[in-house]
């Protein structure tokens, strides 16, 4: 390979990554979010992120036309725009009349317009560079160490959130946010920046009809038992953090803590873990196969998953920090209160969610050639399990309680598990 197409490769890979930490920055807001809407609307904790995945159903197929219509670049600027626009969006809900349903429904459509964002930009980031890994387990190693940056951005972001919410009252709103919304739209316009001027080495298209290309994916039975294992895969790494932050942030007369600042402090070393979790596959990818990794994290995950559930919410430890003093929550010092030990199995599976992504779409993309832009399209479409599994987990936690609806998450686990065993056998059916 020449000095200039290792330059243009190494420029296209470090692209994906900053794009891949973009999608996390956009995800990781809605469950902080909705604890301002849940205190309001029991049953909007988690419309927010249902919005922001809905968004994958509709546009994960076309996002793939897009690419081989348009190329990755170009795709790539049109996510970064819609998402400038959905934080707008968002933004002009944080300056209208408290929390008014009127509000909360603009916010939605905020919601719904960055998932159409992060959608195109996983159709974009992943199979690029597994390509430009070369598949196989270089290419599973290249998509971990974007994850790291991915899931480095969803440590801050709830972090940052639930400094600025604090105590989670009635008279809270989506004004306490507003500056961090601001941000965000600085930061969509100087990633569109960016990549408008950075020079990427676009792969090598596969000619033939979209809808063609969706068939002869789906002739292959390891990809359509992946697509269900990713559906349920978004909703794992969503719903574990997501309902521990309602659960540790409810100020019901049977909380446990009460502070959304602790909540989204605990969520973040959730996300925390994830970065130590891909950084660490990113080493061992060369040389562990993926399937060994897969089926070594969804058995830890189900041991902590189930050790939580039947921990006694009575076994506690004291957090230290205090709360006169903001940057403790920077330095992940906490701020003081009692904290059930089972909140750290579920932080702990952080280590375990972390390498589940790029493993199942390694996995499930295997052997698949000129299908596998088809196929990603098929993966982003089923990222909606994102919105739809937590939210089922909620409804559960509704009826029977905040721990026992984490027997939704062990269901999905248990399928992952089958998945990494037998069903991502390379097979056409």
């Amino acid at each position: 390979m020449s000095t200039e197409n290792k330059n243009g490769k190494l420029v296209a890979i470090i692209a994906m990554m900053f794009l891949f930490a973009m999608i996390s920055f956009v995800t990781n807001m809605a469950a902080p979010f909705g604890q301002i809407w849940k205190i309001q609307y029991e049953w909007a904790g988690m419309m927010g992120n249902m919005m922001n995945f809905a968004a994958y159903l509709f546009m994960g197929v076309p996002a793939g036309m897009m690419i081989s219509k348009m190329g990755y670049k170009k795709t790539a600027l049109v996510a970064l725009a819609l998402g400038f626009v959905g934080i707008a969006v968002q933004f002009i809900s944080s300056k209208l009349a408290g929390t008014e349903i009127s509000t909360y429904v603009v916010y939605l459509l905020g919601a719904f317009i960055c998932g159409f964002c992060v959608c195109i930009l996983n159709t974009v980031v992943n199979p690029m560079l597994n390509l430009l890994g070369g598949g196989g387990n270089k290419g599973n190693q290249l998509i971990q160490t974007g994850g790291s940056l991915n899931s480095l951005a969803g440590t801050l972001t709830p972090l940052l959130v639930g400094a600025m919410i604090g105590q989670v009252t009635d008279k809270t709103s989506m004004s306490d946010v507003s500056p961090l919304l601001m941000i965000a739209m600085g930061i969509f316009a100087a990633s569109f920046a960016i990549i408008y001027f950075t020079k990427l080495q676009e792969p090598e298209q596969a000619e033939g009809n979209m809808v063609e290309m969706i068939k002869g994916a789906l002739g292959y039975r390891h990809l359509v038992l992946g697509i269900i294992a990713i559906f349920l895969y978004v909703g794992v790494e969503v719903g574990i953090p997501g309902e521990m932050i309602f659960y540790l942030s409810d100020t019901s007369e049977n909380a446990v803590l009460g502070s959304a600042a602790i909540a989204g402090t605990v969520a973040a070393v959730y996300w925390l873990l994830m970065l130590v979790g891909r950084l660490t596959s990113s080493f061992i990818s060369g040389k562990v196969s993926t399937r060994a990794q897969i089926v070594t994290v969804c058995t830890v995950a189900l041991v902590l998953l189930i050790a939580a559930i039947f921990v006694p919410e009575s076994n506690t430890f004291t957090l230290p920090g205090t709360e006169e003093n903001p940057l403790d929550l920077v330095l992940f010092k906490f701020t003081g209160g009692e904290l059930p030990i089972k909140c750290i199995f579920f932080v702990l599976c952080g280590l375990c969610t972390s390498v589940m992504w790029g493993g199942i779409f390694n996995l499930a993309t295997e052997g698949l050639g000129k299908y596998t832009a088809a196929a990603s399209g098929l993966f982003m479409a089923m990222v909606v399990g994102g919105g739809v599994v937590p939210l089922v987990q909620d409804l559960v936690a509704g009826a029977v309680g905040y721990i026992q609806s984490y027997w939704v998450i062990v269901a999905s686990v248990a399928y992952m598990l089958f998945y990494a065993l037998i069903g991502s056998k390379p097979a056409k059916k």
